[in-house]
């Protein structure tokens, strides 16, 4: 069995070599940074768009692919880009990067 690199619910992730912090959500199935990140980090260029469907209906958004570092391993992802500015985590990491080999521990503390 492969072994699984434990994370808590709030990881620093590296993106474009600029570290942020990011929310781990186990019932999202994407990954989501928010635009104005996506812009200061000159993220691009937009390869689709995706139907979201949320509590809010459904809206489509426009998808990059970035590469990030999640628990010391490198990752191509997709994340659709959504204006995250009301929330306090700018990236939002779901079940398309957790299911690589990512294990969620509910007490780990996010390192300083």
């Amino acid at each position: 069995m492969k072994e699984k690199t434990v994370i808590g619910f709030i990881e620093r992730v590296t993106i474009n070599g600029h570290e942020v912090l990011a929310k781990i959500d186990t019932g999202a199935n994407k990954n989501s940074i928010d635009l104005d990140l996506a812009s200061r980090l000159k993220l691009g260029p937009i390869v689709k768009k995706s139907t979201i469907i949320s509590a809010h209906g459904k809206s489509f958004r426009p998808v990059i692919k970035a590469k990030i570092v999640l628990g010391g391993k490198t990752i191509n992802a997709l994340f659709n880009i959504a204006s995250r500015s009301h929330l306090e985590y700018k990236v939002l990491i779901g079940k398309s990067i957790l299911k690589l080999g990512y294990l969620i521990d509910p007490i780990k503390e996010c390192p300083k």
